[in-house]
């Protein structure tokens, strides 16, 4: 046994590890991603206590930035939740933005809801077709996926790639909706609808399914606000919190649509929460295409924002803000500040300190898995070694973001 092997068996209790036996669960299994370990201490198949180890994706994130300006760190966002990466670009504009001051367009701010909506989608489609596969339903996990992958070609047609779009700018966006976005969102819409109709049909009353979700995984409103849980996790539990309705940011406070709330806390809550925040979802692109305004979607201060191609080839003071912008970066105010919004898992939250020069002095993420997965060894105890990998899912870790 390796002494990493050796630490993480530290944890669990002498007594119990002397009457159990010992497993690995990851990080060299199939559900674990390669970023996560589970040491599960059985009675049978009866879980007596389980150790949680985080780390295997570690990449420097945080650190990373700090060598790069204000605006390269977008890039750097993407790789967070890789399954939502629009919500990460949005949030992390959305600091830097509070930081200098600024107010960006209201079509700006209209688009930056369609977008973190249709990832938001995306995201619950892939913990939803997850879980139906770990308990053998493979059906529905086609499904999701058919249904995902029609959204991530609406998020490359908007944005030039599938899953490292980097879309958002400090001030705007890297360029507007193009033309025919409202056509491609309802071509995309019609799918999901009916796929999920198909995946309820099978999933929603099947008595097997029932079985193994209800009163598996549970954990109380109480016990999962001690945790520091956010987002649909938090929601199954009973817990009305909602960023975009509790702190509104961009133009939430504007739209009309319902916090989906659980009873038991348990897989089968989650897996309707999440279904229904799906159809929230709809409700929410429906009414930001109904109001949307015309007009620009990017500032115009070119301290901030890159000037057209054409005033950087015809006129000295282009050409300068163009230089500036990029040798130097976006010079922001010294001091500090803290933005969150609600990503496909709960609360993305970035916080950052400036110096006053065009480089972040020090950026930290709050990201909502590290939290989740905290809760997970309550959630185990006392289930069966069969129950962890769904209930795994139903938290739908992301890596990338755990370990940045």
């Amino acid at each position: 046994m390796s002494g990493n092997q050796l630490a993480s068996l530290a944890t669990i209790p002498q007594e119990i590890r002397d009457e159990s036996h010992i497993v690995n669960l990851g990080p060299s299994h199939p559900a674990m991603h390669g970023t996560v370990r589970l040491l599960v201490a059985l009675d049978g198949e009866t879980v007596r206590d389980i150790d949680v180890e985080v780390g295997f994706l570690h990449r420097g994130f945080e650190k990373m930035v700090e060598a790069g300006t204000w605006t390269q760190a977008i890039s750097y966002t993407d790789r967070l939740n890789y399954v939502s990466p629009l919500i990460n670009n949005v949030g992390y504009v959305g600091l830097v933005e509070k930081m200098l001051g600024i107010e960006i367009t209201e079509r700006c701010k209209y688009a930056r809801v369609f977008i973190s909506e249709i990832s938001r989608i995306a995201d619950h489609l892939t913990a939803t077709g997850a879980m139906s596969m770990e308990l053998g339903g493979f059906t529905p996990f086609l499904w999701a996926m058919q249904a995902r992958e029609e959204f991530y070609f609406l998020i490359e047609f908007i944005t030039g790639a599938r899953v490292t779009t980097s879309y958002t700018r400090v001030g705007g966006l890297r360029w507007d909706l193009p033309e025919g976005w409202q056509e491609r969102y309802f071509a995309a819409e019609k799918t999901l609808l009916r796929l999920m109709a198909d995946i309820e049909a099978l999933l929603t009353r099947n008595r097997i399914f029932i079985d193994r979700c209800n009163d598996v995984g549970v954990i109380s409103g109480e016990e999962a606000l001690a945790w520091g849980f956010t987002g649909p996790c938090l929601r199954a539990s009973g817990v009305d919190w909602d960023l975009r309705k509790h702190a509104p940011y961009l133009v939430y406070d504007r739209l009309d649509f319902d916090v989906v709330i659980g009873h038991k806390g348990d897989n089968y809550d989650r897996y309707l929460v999440r279904l229904e925040e799906i159809r929230q979802s709809v409700k929410i692109i429906r009414q930001v295409i109904r109001d949307i305004p015309d007009g620009p979607v990017n500032i115009d201060d070119y301290r901030i924002i890159l000037p057209p191609k054409d005033d950087v080839y015809n006129s000295i003071e282009g050409m300068i803000a163009h230089f500036e912008l990029i040798m130097k970066g976006i010079q922001v105010p010294p001091g500090e500040a803290y933005y969150a919004v609600e990503g496909g898992n709960g609360e993305v939250g970035f916080y950052a300190v400036s110096d006053g020069s065009g480089y972040p002095y020090r950026l930290h993420v709050r990201p909502p898995c590290f939290a989740l997965m905290q809760g997970l060894r309550d959630m185990t105890i006392g289930g069966l070694l069969a129950d962890i990998i769904p209930t795994f899912d139903t938290i739908n870790m992301i890596g990338g973001e755990i370990d940045r």
